[in-house]
């Protein structure tokens, strides 16, 4: 049985604000498991883009992107995760001001 990709789909998004990108669509994207993909908004609509790969940067898609587009947008998402991950953090160490039990 064969998928077609370009047939919308109703998946469930969880409490989390997790959604499962379906199998066919992961495959005709290259979207490895567990990876990483872009998430932004444009024209109103939500857009999920594939991580290049390593290869994929020096590789035959290097002309379909300004120079230097892609490498910024994988810097600006690695560090909103990072920024992310600190904040966490921040938030889960006790404070100066927390009176602490002896």
């Amino acid at each position: 049985m064969s998928s077609n990709t370009q047939a919308k789909q109703v998946i469930q998004v969880s409490q989390k604000g997790q959604a499962t990108i379906p199998k066919a669509l992961r495959e005709k994207f290259g979207i490895e498991t567990p990876g990483e993909v872009f998430v932004y908004e444009e024209e109103g609509r939500i857009v999920i883009e594939p991580v290049p790969s390593v290869e994929e940067l020096h590789g035959i898609h290097a002309g379909e992107h300004e120079p230097g587009e892609v490498l910024d947008k994988v810097r600006e998402h690695k560090g909103e995760e990072r920024r992310r991950e600190e904040e966490r953090a921040e938030r889960l160490r006790p404070s100066a001001d927390e009176d602490v039990d002896e």
